[in-house]
């Protein structure tokens, strides 16, 4: 006689757990802790746009896992991403940010510049996609990460898979979008997530893992 089904074990994601979980991993350099501070300082409406402190060690070991020697960001902000990434690049690898905002990249020049990463990050201002194309249409990328505009999320995947070789693999910010995207009637940029979730979910170039960190994200790896 069997017993009735197994639940499986999930911890709820509680202050306290996060904090757990961000203690026993991979710990932010000085330059990323001075980063939170500057970022709540000068941008304090909008300190949210920085990655969550959980997502860091998350990009800077999947990083190193893809053997990542050509990388591109879209979406830089004040740094703190863009940070994590390059500490995860393999010898002699590169990053390409992509971002329009001068001021907030400002922060992220000299966080680059002392945390001793600056000649292995260029950065480019000006729309990410014009950025994107004008890159040769080869598979030439190892790893992407995309926390911009997410009406744009749709174009910047296509742009990128073009450009990633095959076992490479891209990550998207803030998938689940505050719990908005399980709404059937979810609108505007909500809506707009949902059917990019939809469309990563059944495109058989890929293989897709919504992980439900920070404010979800997810890993697309390309076949």
């Amino acid at each position: 006689m069997t017993g009735p089904p197994s639940i499986p074990t999930r911890v709820p994601p509680t202050p306290e757990v996060i904090d757990y979980a961000v203690g026993h991993s991979l710990p932010p350099d000085p330059v990323q802790r001075e980063l939170v501070t500057l970022t709540r300082e000068a941008y304090p409406q909008h300190a949210r746009m920085q990655i969550a402190a959980e997502q860091g060690p998350l990009l800077t070991v999947l990083t190193r896992l893809t053997g990542g020697r050509r990388a591109v960001e879209v979406g830089t902000f004040t740094g703190y991403s863009s940070v994590s990434i390059a500490r995860g690049l393999a010898p002699g690898g590169r990053l390409l940010c992509c971002d329009i905002s001068e001021p907030a990249t400002a922060f992220a020049r000299r966080a680059w510049r002392d945390a001793g990463l600056a000649d292995r990050i260029e950065l480019r201002l000006g729309p990410a996609i014009g950025t994107l194309r004008a890159e040769p249409r080869e598979e030439q990328y190892d790893f992407s990460f995309v926390d911009a505009d997410k009406g744009s999320y749709p174009d910047y995947y296509e742009e990128l898979l073009a450009r990633t070789r095959p076992g490479g693999l891209l990550v998207f910010d803030n998938t689940l979008f505050g719990g908005e995207v399980l709404a059937p009637d979810a609108r505007g940029d909500a809506a707009r997530m949902r059917a990019f979730n939809a469309t990563l979910a059944g495109d058989e170039r890929v293989e897709v893992a919504l992980l439900p960190i920070a404010d979800g994200l997810t890993l697309v790896h390309k076949r």
